[in-house]
C-alpha cells in the first residue's frame, strides 16, 4: 500500500504464469505448491500436472472456439456498420444512383444496430454462461 497526498492507494498483486508469462486473476491458478505453484489452468492440463477435470477455470480448444464464435456474432453488426461508413465516406459518395441507397442502408443499419445489440444482450450473457466452465 503506498500513501498518495493523504490517500491511500491499494496495489493489486495479478499473479504470473511460470510457463506462459502471462498475468491472469488468482482464480485462473491451479493451487498446489512446488510444481503446481503459480501455473495457470491451461499450462497445468498441458503439462499433465491435472487433469481437465481437476482445473474448473481451464478452457478447452471448443470452449474457446464457441466463445469466440459467441462474440464475433455479437460484434458483428456493429463492425459491419463501421466498415460501411468507411466505404461510404471514402468511396461511396460519387456514384449517382448507388449513393443514396447506400446512404440510406447505413442509416437505417446505424440506427438498428444498437437496438438489437441491446435487445440481443440478456441471450448473449445466457450463452456466454453457458460456455464459461
Amino acid at each position: 500500500m503506498l500513501k498518495d497526498g493523504g490517500l491511500l492507494v491499494v496495489m493489486r498483486y495479478m499473479p504470473t504464469c511460470r510457463k506462459c508469462n502471462q498475468t491472469y486473476n488468482q482464480s485462473h491458478f491451479v493451487s498446489g505448491n512446488g510444481p503446481r505453484y503459480l501455473i495457470c489452468g491451461r499450462c497445468a492440463v498441458e503439462s499433465g500436472l491435472v487433469t481437465a477435470e481437476e482445473s474448473p477455470q481451464y478452457y478447452s480448444d471448443e470452449v474457446a472456439r464457441a466463445r469466440l464464435v459467441l462474440y464475433s456474432k455479437r460484434f458483428r453488426p456493429l463492425a459491419f456498420t463501421s466498415a460501411g461508413w468507411i466505404l461510404f465516406l471514402t468511396m461511396g459518395r460519387g456514384i449517382e444512383l448507388w449513393s443514396g441507397v447506400f446512404f440510406g442502408t447505413l442509416l437505417v443499419a446505424t440506427l438498428a444496430t444498437p437496438v438489437l445489440h441491446f435487445l440481443g444482450s440478456a441471450r448473449f450473457k445466457a450463452e456466454l454462461s453457458r460456455l464459461t466452465p
